[in-house]
């Protein structure tokens, strides 16, 4: 009575899991980049525009 052995592929599954949380977010991340240009064209353009400069109250 001979059983044939299954491979176990629990790190193949953990690394495919991995592999696509990355995907995931280097996909989210690379849409969000271009999603601020014009503000930051704007800024650039002149910073009084900017929510965030310094200002002295």
């Amino acid at each position: 009575m001979s059983e044939a052995k299954e491979k176990d592929n629990f790190w193949l599954y953990v690394g495919g899991v991995v592999l696509a949380m990355v995907a995931v977010v280097v996909t989210i991340k690379s849409s969000e980049h271009d999603k601020y240009e014009s503000t930051k064209k704007a800024i650039a353009e002149d910073s009084s525009n900017s929510a965030y400069r310094n200002s002295k109250l």
